[in-house]
């Protein structure tokens, strides 16, 4: 049975800004609350509150206290990350004991509870407050799944009221009502339909779970609601009076749904030798991962296309205390934040930046953006248009040790070392020869003859042979060649043939194939050639021509001005006198 007396502190939200109204909930300011976390980590947690900075002598005078630069910074914007950060798990799990129920007649709910009655309880809910570690992933709009670690806690809140009949009273009976005993009996937490923890009654169960084999699944938080009440009648016939004791119950479960995906990291690891000694290396995994290290260390490592950013659940802003006579607003004592992720204009980067690996590619279905599923007070380098999620990633290094290859997830704490995987025959990675000459010109264009040809074997490369070589992401495993804007093909000779109209010195480059599909797979090669029409001797006859005619009007107005001034000119004495 819970204590008969209840209390609501009012939690004074300061705003860091100043500027936004009380009307809309906001956090704590850094550093008014002890939560486990340093101002500055406090300071990173409010993505989703109004960056309207407040200066710092503004802030002094108001507060009579100074900022960090962090703290100053997350006044103004809003601050992300590259991994998934802790902070969140560890304000929720320390708030959370801010969280009180009311008393037997008092009610205390958040707006999405679901609220279920009868006949002597009322205003009664079992409403999730939060599942960590997790994240929040912002994958596309209409796609926003909660991705959950295997191993986690739900934490729930459960509270209801209990309506007491009102007596009646009359000159020959009367009938009185009076509260015996209430309690919350029983709380589980289910996967779909299969209970997969039980504890006792609480108001604020915290439920540690186990979901290592599951895909997806509902997890239900159930409450067992039980009270006893007792009714007194009294009845008076003539000089005797009679009372009878009758004791009525009434038992109700209430429960909350929450669809998640339980995210199990199995990623599959490919790798391949370069002919200098660098090594390529690819990983796989069906959802989507932060990234990877090469080395035991973890000074070499690649991360992908998400970032990530912490805010808090805006539905426990605030609360609704309910009795049996009124219904009144107060604000919440415990704010849930989630961690979210989402693709970053950013994009896949490796580090260290200037000498560690190099990102060959990266593979996912194409996605539109997800921009419109991120609140206008969320301020973060959302990508705003199509986007590869890296489902796969595939880099090239120096600096590799397979032992210590170890994948990292969007969810904290979800770690996996791939499985090294084969294809086919050990992937052999070549190198290529590529060549190019201008074999036949007029002044008006030229033929370039690219030949292709595996310096190892001298064997020409066809890139036209798809049925030799698989493909990803729709290109075929050999690759192709580009010059002079155009994309071509060897034939089965190793040979392509290109025709160009500009003057100009061109590269030809070998853009070859993944080695995930090909095998034998090769390294890129280049070759330059140039052309003009003045490299024959039609060139410079025509040169010479158009040259030629473009002096014909010169010559004809000389010749023009010397007739005219012969003819005008003066005569000599011999002409003038006979």
């Amino acid at each position: 049975m819970r204590t008969p007396t209840w209390s609501v502190v009012f939690v004074c939200l300061l705003l860091t800004s100043g500027l936004a109204s009380l009307v809309t909930a906001t956090p704590p300011r850094s550093g008014t609350e002890d939560n486990g976390l340093t101002e500055n980590e406090t300071a990173t947690l409010w993505s989703r509150d109004a960056d309207a900075y407040l200066n710092e002598t503004a802030y002094r005078q108001r507060y009579g206290e100074s900022r960090t630069p962090i703290q100053q910074l997350a006044n103004g914007t809003d601050i992300t990350f590259t991994r998934p950060p802790a902070t969140a798990a560890t304000w929720t799990r320390n708030d959370f004991r801010d969280l009180s129920a009311g008393n037997s007649q008092t009610s205390l709910y958040p707006d999405h509870a679901s609220l279920t009655s009868g006949r002597f309880i009322d205003d009664a809910h079992a409403t999730v407050f939060a599942v960590h570690p997790s994240t929040r992933g912002h994958l596309e709009a209409g796609d926003t799944p909660l991705y959950v670690a295997p191993n986690g806690s739900v934490r729930g809140f459960v509270d209801y009221r209990v309506r007491i009949p009102d007596g009646h009273h009359s000159n020959r009976s009367s009938i009185t009502w009076e509260l015996v005993d209430d309690e919350i009996s029983a709380v589980r937490l289910k996967s779909d339909d299969d209970v997969i923890v039980r504890t006792g009654g609480s108001h604020t169960p915290v439920l540690a779970y186990q979901l290592d084999e599951t895909w997806r699944t509902t997890l239900t938080l159930e409450a067992d609601i039980h009270v006893r009440l007792k009714q007194t009648t009294t009845t008076t016939i003539g000089n005797r009076t009679q009372t009878d004791v009758t004791y009525r119950t009434e038992t109700i479960t209430v429960a909350d749904s929450l669809d998640v995906e339980v995210y199990n990291l199995h990623a599959s690891a490919y790798d391949a030798a370069y002919p200098n000694g660098d090594t390529g290396v690819a990983i796989f995994q069906s959802r989507p991962w932060q990234g990877y290290t090469l080395t035991e260390d973890g000074d070499s490592r690649v991360r992908g296309v998400w970032r990530f950013y912490t805010a808090r659940d805006p539905r426990w802003d605030r609360l609704t205390q309910a009795t049996a006579t009124a219904e009144t607003e107060i604000h919440s004592e415990a704010l849930p934040v989630y961690v979210h992720a989402y693709p970053s204009r950013i994009g896949p980067r490796a580090e260290p930046i200037r000498d560690g690996p190099i990102i060959l590619d990266s593979w996912g279905r194409i996605r539109s953006s997800p921009h419109s599923t991120i609140p206008d007070t969320v301020s973060v380098e959302v990508l705003t248009q199509s986007y590869t999620p890296t489902y796969g990633l595939a880099v090239r290094t120096d600096d590799l040790d397979l032992d210590a290859l170890r994948v990292s997830g969007i969810v904290r704490g979800v770690d996996a070392t791939p499985i090294t995987s084969t294809v086919g025959t050990p992937r052999e990675l070549r190198e290529s020869q590529l060549t190019a000459e201008v074999v036949s010109q007029t002044t008006d264009q030229a033929t370039i003859h690219i030949e292709l040809r595996d310096t190892e074997t001298g064997s020409p490369i066809d890139l036209t042979a798809d049925d030799r070589h698989g493909s990803l992401n729709g290109e075929s495993g050999g690759g192709y060649l580009t010059v002079a804007d155009q994309r071509v093909r060897t034939n089965e000779s190793g040979v392509a043939v290109v025709t160009i109209d500009q003057p100009g010195i061109y590269t030809a480059r070998y853009h070859p194939g993944t080695w995930l599909v090909a095998n034998p797979a090769y390294v890129s090669d280049t070759a330059t050639v140039r052309w003009h029409p003045l490299g024959t001797l039609d060139g410079w006859v025509g040169l010479l021509i158009e040259v030629g005619w473009q002096f014909i009007p010169f010559v004809v107005v000389f010749y023009a001005g010397r007739q005219i001034l012969q003819f005008s000119g003066p005569r000599d004495d011999s002409e003038r006198y006979p």
